[in-house]
């Protein structure tokens, strides 16, 4: 009796077997590999970092042809360091609210000419001290960027420049910004000088502590060649 209940149970202790041994021999399923997070796209850079949203007219336009309200503004102060001085220029402030500039509204703003030529413009903003090297260095690499490519584009032109080198008169500029309180580069014909912060000379002590600081550019230009003289 015994041995008839072993055989009729073998048959099934050897398919348990024979499954258990199929189990133990057969891969653990793979676990799906977590998706990988795509990093976001850069933040575009705001316009108004672009300086020229600056220009209210071409360098070189006749002050009459400016499309701006204007009155006459006495300096009593040496202009911005590394920036050349425009001899017997007349500034001048607008009316009204002036263009945006790295994201705020100037608290000065100045278009000057010589010789009744637009010849300068000065631009100031106050921002917050802590984003303020933030928002100088993204302003720079976009200066430098623009300059860069304003450079190449204008080789091409000129048949007398070698292969690889600025077109004359134009400063090759450098890729990264100099330093961090000054920017200085050459666009076309437009020579532009940022700074970080007050110039050196002027700056009081009590400044490394202010809630804000200023970023300033100073854009020098020459008349367009194409651009008849009276």
């Amino acid at each position: 009796m015994n041995d008839e209940i072993v055989g009729a149970l073998r048959p099934g202790l050897l398919a348990a077997l024979l499954a258990a041994m199929v189990a133990c021999a057969s891969p653990p399923p793979k676990t799906a590999k977590p998706l990988q997070a795509e990093p976001p796209p850069p933040k575009p850079v705001d316009p108004s970092y672009d300086w020229r949203g600056l220009l209210p007219a071409p360098f070189g336009s006749y002050l009459k042809e400016v499309p701006l309200a204007l009155h006459e503004v006495l300096l009593f102060r040496d202009d911005a360091a590394g920036a050349s001085s425009p001899d017997d220029a007349e500034c001048y402030g607008t009316d009204a609210a002036a263009p945006r500039f790295v994201g705020g509204t100037p608290d000065e703003y100045l278009l000057c000419f010589k010789q009744d030529r637009l010849a300068r413009i000065r631009a100031s903003v106050s921002v917050s001290t802590e984003q303020a090297p933030e928002i100088f260095a993204t302003a720079c690499a976009l200066w430098l960027k623009n300059a860069a490519s304003s450079s190449q584009s204008a080789a091409p032109a000129a048949n007398s420049a070698a292969p690889g080198s600025a077109a004359p008169g134009i400063a090759a500029p450098n890729s990264a910004p100099q330093n961090t309180t000054a920017c200085e580069g050459q666009d076309g014909t437009v020579h532009f000088t940022g700074r970080l912060g007050d110039a050196p000379a002027a700056a009081p002590a009590s400044d490394a502590t202010a809630a804000d600081t200023p970023v300033s550019i100073v854009l020098d230009g020459t008349a367009d060649p194409k651009t008849p003289s009276e």
